[in-house]
């Protein structure tokens, strides 16, 4: 889970923006906007840019990061405030925008989070403010080949199409158009992105878990169908940036087994069939360690 370097395309964009430009009143007659982040983990830096690409009207934004046009593919996108989603569809047939992902935020605000490669959410549900919505992809059109990229909008209720797009805010901070790097403030919460049900996979469910101070959970997840028992420490501070954090699996009469390292999300999946035997578990984030007894021996 290393983060990683940073991509922009075309001419090489030496842009060093300084920090948002002071966030203006709306020039919307909708409701009062929401406390907008960028729809990325914390901590992650993206570079938006409004003239290349697929952009095609003044304030959109196409993003990318990393040092390869594709490098970026898969990445998490995240609800840059919390919501009702009312689009979780491909529409690349309709409007060139592949999987899209709309969340209407009220008082006439929404948001749209198109080409990605994974729709993580469906039309209907309720999501948090830094909630995982989807992944970077490149999904569009039938025929349209383009390179991995979140294509993100603001749009709101009182005007209609083009009109009604609004320049983005993050953090309270107007986006520095036609292009800024910016660093993601979506932290609300621990705001990881990955459940222990996610990192361990189907099937498993948590059986028990402790606390790493501020900084991490470690969590036994148990599988009823095949009697295999997963560890997985998942981070809550310094969440999306590199810092040390373990996790390990020891079957009794065998050895333990141990992922341990600097990464951004979660240390983990640690597995092993332990049906009918007794477990050591545990795990590290920050300055915090658990180490459990032998226990769960049913």
């Amino acid at each position: 889970m290393k983060l990683k370097g940073f991509f922009t395309t075309g001419v090489a964009l030496l842009l060093s923006l300084a920090g948002g430009v002071a966030l203006a009143p709306s020039a919307s007659a909708a409701g009062p906007r929401p406390n907008f982040q960028l729809p990325f983990p914390c901590n992650q830096t993206w570079t938006g840019n409004s003239n290349g690409s697929s952009a095609h009207q003044s304030w959109e934004i196409d993003f990318n990061r990393g040092s390869t046009p594709d490098a970026d593919l898969g990445d998490t996108v995240v609800a840059a405030a919390a919501g009702k989603v009312v689009i979780s569809a491909n529409q690349g047939s309709t409007n060139g925008f592949g999987n899209l992902v709309k969340i209407d935020h009220g008082g006439g605000w929404s948001t749209y989070y198109a080409h990605l490669r994974v729709r993580s959410v469906s039309e209907g549900q309720q999501v948090s403010q830094g909630q995982k919505i989807g992944e970077v992809g490149n999904t569009s059109k039938p025929g349209n080949n383009i390179s991995p990229h979140l294509h993100y909008e603001v749009r709101t209720t009182d005007t209609s199409y083009p009109a009604n797009i609004q320049k983005a805010v993050f953090n309270g901070a107007t986006f520095g158009y036609p292009v800024q790097t910016v660093t993601s403030h979506n932290c609300s919460g621990s705001n990881n992105p990955y459940s222990p049900e996610e990192v361990c996979g189907s099937g498993y469910s948590v059986i028990d878990s402790a606390a790493l101070g501020s900084a991490g959970k470690v969590y036994l997840l148990y599988n009823n169908s095949n009697g295999y028992n997963c560890v997985t420490t998942i981070k809550t501070a310094s969440v999306g940036t590199d810092s040390a954090v373990s996790a390990y699996l020891e079957v009794k009469g065998k050895s333990r087994i141990t992922d341990s390292g600097n990464f951004s999300y979660y240390a983990g999946p640690v597995r092993a069939s332990a049906d009918n035997t007794c477990v050591r578990w545990g795990g590290k984030a920050g300055s915090s360690t658990y180490d459990s007894p032998f226990e769960h021996c049913g």
